[in-house]
Parts: structure tokens; C-alpha cells; sequence
């Protein structure tokens, strides 16, 4: 009974330190042909207005995500997020209407998508396509839990099923295109919103946007923000790029 007991503690142990290299490894590094190949690919579902209404949902996620995250860091209470249709998003969160805590949140949205893919060039950089994987699906799930709309849930339950299945089913080398498509299509669909919505606003559209917004708690003016947000999503993409092309 001993020796039994002995044995499932072993294997367990050696199924834990199994999963755990897995997850946290290092993986081989692409060929050179692929990084490109898969940067083409990304450029190619952002640049067509068609297929960007429909990519575009991505980058809502992961700018809805950053208000609720930067939300709970800075002490608020995220009450939901809501994913709509047309691509925009609302995020919600509880407390002061004024302070550092509001800024962050508010500043987070626009920043979200490009310095995830900083921070994605990064791992890749570093062969840990699969931990990626995972740290992606986490965060995905852990969205889900606060999504208050049914198009929301879907849109988050497809992405992260997608997540799932490349990380568990397919072999290493679809594993590492789909991490780097993901990667360059945050670096580089991270860069467009920014402007989209400037555009948005000459035509007198959007006028309680995350600028405007940022503009009233810190009487600094939505333009200056804007730049802010090109600065970061354009310091993201290059240094992002020079990571994943390993220059």
C-alpha cells in the first residue's frame, strides 16, 4: 500500500514537472522566414477596412481589458465590461471620479493593445511561445468572468477557445506562427485606433472619448493625450518589431 502510495506521489510529482516545462520552457526559436511571413499576415486582417471590422474585436478585448485590469491595480472595484458589435467597448468601474486611480484607468484603453504586444516581443524573444500561449488564455478567462453582454461573452469564449486548442492540440511549429500572428497584430493593430478616433472626432463624433475624458481630470488637453497614445503604441511597435525580428 506504501509502495503504492509511493508511486502516484512520484508520478504525479513527475506529471506536475512534466507540465510545468511545458508551460514555462523554452521553445526553438522560428525561422527567420516565418517572423516575417507572420508579420505580413497580421498587416494583411488590419490594413483592409473589411476584414479590420472584424479584427478589430481583438484589439477592443484587449483595450476594454486594460481599463478593467489598470481598474482593479489601482484599487477600484470593476462592476463589468461589455464588448459590442460594431467594435467599441465600456468598461465600468466604481470609485472616485477623480485621483491617479481614474487617470490610469482612463489612460489604460488606447496603451493596452500595444504594450501587451511589447510585452508578448518579449516572451517570443525569449522562446517562450507556450507560456504566452497560456498567459493569454488566463488573462482571457479571467475577462470572462467580469463580460456583462451576451456578443461579449462569445466574442471572448471564440478567442480563448482558440488559444486553447493552438496550445494544446497543435504541434510547435503552428504553435509558434499563431503566437507571432498574435504578437505583430496587437504591435501593429495597436496603432490604428488611436488615429481612427482623432479622425472620429474631427467629424464631431466621439466626444466622451478616453482623451476627452483624460482631458477633464488632468486639464491637459485630449491632443496632447493623443500624442501620448501615438507614443506608446508607435515605441511599442518598434521596439516590439526589433525583438521579434531579433535585430
Amino acid at each position: 500500500m506504501q509502495s503504492l502510495a509511493a508511486s502516484t506521489q512520484s508520478l504525479a510529482a513527475s506529471s506536475l514537472a512534466d507540465l510545468w516545462d511545458r508551460v514555462f520552457g523554452a521553445q526553438p526559436d522560428p525561422e527567420q522566414w516565418l517572423v516575417v511571413v507572420t508579420g505580413v499576415v497580421a498587416l494583411a486582417v488590419i490594413l483592409p477596412h473589411q476584414l479590420w471590422v472584424l479584427s478589430r474585436n481583438a484589439i477592443t478585448i484587449a483595450h476594454e481589458g486594460g481599463h478593467g485590469l489598470v481598474a482593479l491595480l489601482s484599487g477600484r472595484q470593476l462592476q463589468g465590461i461589455r464588448l459590442h458589435s460594431d467594435t467599441s467597448g465600456l468598461t465600468v468601474s466604481r470609485g472616485k471620479p477623480h485621483g491617479i486611480g481614474m487617470i490610469l484607468t482612463a489612460a489604460a484603453g488606447y496603451t493596452a493593445p500595444p504594450l501587451l504586444g511589447l510585452g508578448g516581443a518579449w516572451l517570443l524573444a525569449a522562446n517562450h511561445i507556450t507560456a504566452l500561449l497560456w498567459l493569454a488564455t488566463a488573462l482571457l478567462v479571467a475577462m470572462l468572468v467580469m463580460i456583462r453582454n451576451a456578443y461579449g461573452a462569445v466574442t471572448v469564449i471564440v478567442t480563448g477557445a482558440a488559444f486553447v486548442l493552438i496550445s494544446w492540440l497543435a504541434n510547435p511549429e503552428v504553435q509558434a506562427a499563431f503566437a507571432y500572428v498574435v504578437v505583430w497584430f496587437l504591435l501593429l493593430g495597436g496603432v490604428r485606433p488611436a488615429f481612427e478616433l482623432q479622425a472620429k472626432r474631427r467629424r464631431g463624433g466621439a466626444p466622451d472619448s478616453d482623451a476627452d475624458q483624460l482631458a477633464r481630470l488632468t486639464h491637459v488637453p485630449a491632443a496632447l493625450w493623443f500624442f501620448f497614445f501615438h507614443a506608446v503604441s508607435l515605441a511599442s511597435l518598434l521596439g516590439g518589431g526589433r525583438w521579434l525580428l531579433g535585430l
